[in-house]
């Protein structure tokens, strides 16, 4: 069973609670898309204290904590090559800031920020806890 499903319908589920609990605010679900590396640095970098930081937090939050879980079962399983090694005390927030400031040292590469947003992901978590 494919985990894109779930991790949109929980996303989907979240956005709804949210945008029923708070004033009207910018982002709307056809905002959060994730189909490039672009869009991904566009959620991920909403500043805290923008109306829609809260929705955007957890969607970022959510597709970190997802492509990470992923790559550590994949590769803790299949005993396959650690593509990103980071502490044991690394947070997802740690995760969000890492891509967000390689995100924005390669805003102006369209073929990085055009890749699918986890290929961008990895490519950020990997530049900032490589592998040795």
């Amino acid at each position: 069973m494919s985990r894109k499903p779930l991790l949109v319908a929980t996303l989907a589920a979240a956005m709804t609670v949210l945008l029923g609990s708070q004033p009207a605010i910018a982002v709307q679900d056809e905002d959060i898309d994730f189909d490039t590396t672009e869009d991904l640095y566009q959620v991920c970098s909403v500043e805290p204290g923008a109306p829609e930081y809260v929705p955007a937090s957890f969607a970022c939050r959510g597709f970190i904590h997802g492509a990470v879980q992923y790559h550590d079962a994949v590769t803790d399983r299949k005993k396959l090559k650690r593509l990103i090694c980071y502490p044991k005390n690394v947070t997802t927030d740690d995760g969000r800031m890492a891509f967000v400031a390689w995100a924005k040292k390669n805003a102006g590469n369209e073929k990085l920020m055009n890749e699918t947003p986890v290929v961008g992901l990895v490519r950020a978590l990997a530049e900032k806890y490589p592998c040795k």
